[in-house]
């Protein structure tokens, strides 16, 4: 396993849910939600550097058949952008695509079952979607032995740790 601190975002219409890991890539936890729109991508470029982030994980909504939507071909397409604006920061941090089936769905029951009622769940869903995908690539990294995702651009593959 890697040692450095992992950035996941989860890409929404509105909101970006944006969670980090420890150093050592044991555990997620939520950082805050950005608005989605002029100034996110300069944010999550500030929490990367914040954190001294090693990547950036950005969550590709895929379906349970595998086929691409049009939320995914919008992450996708956020992914881009954020690599081309990292690529020009100091630090240079590199951005990977891991699959994030489900990974909203998983947050809301684990709100649901820890109390937060539904219409309060709308403050922190975002982020708890991003410790959810998060935690799922990190959790294949470590099973793997390998970095999870691929670059923008690449051919996605797999789940989570792919």
């Amino acid at each position: 396993m890697r040692h450095g601190v992992r950035i996941g975002v989860d890409v929404g219409s509105v909101r970006i849910g944006v969670a980090r890991s420890d150093p050592s890539g044991l555990l997620a936890t939520p950082v805050e939600t950005v608005r989605r729109g002029r100034g996110d991508l300069d944010r999550i470029a500030e929490i990367a550097a914040e954190h001294e982030a090693i990547e950036v994980l950005v969550g590709l909504p895929t379906s349970l058949s595998g086929r691409e939507s049009h939320a995914a071909k919008a992450a996708r397409q956020f992914a881009a952008r954020l690599a081309a604006r990292l690529a020009g920061s100091v630090e240079k941090v590199p951005v990977r695509l891991v699959d994030e089936r489900l990974s909203t769905v998983t947050a809301q029951r684990g709100l649901r079952s820890s109390g937060v009622r539904s219409r309060d769940q709308r403050a922190v869903i975002d982020q708890a979607a991003a410790v959810v995908l998060l935690q799922a690539a990190l959790d294949g990294e470590r099973a793997t032995g390998r970095p999870p995702g691929v670059a923008p651009g690449e051919e996605a593959s797999g789940g989570a740790g792919a």
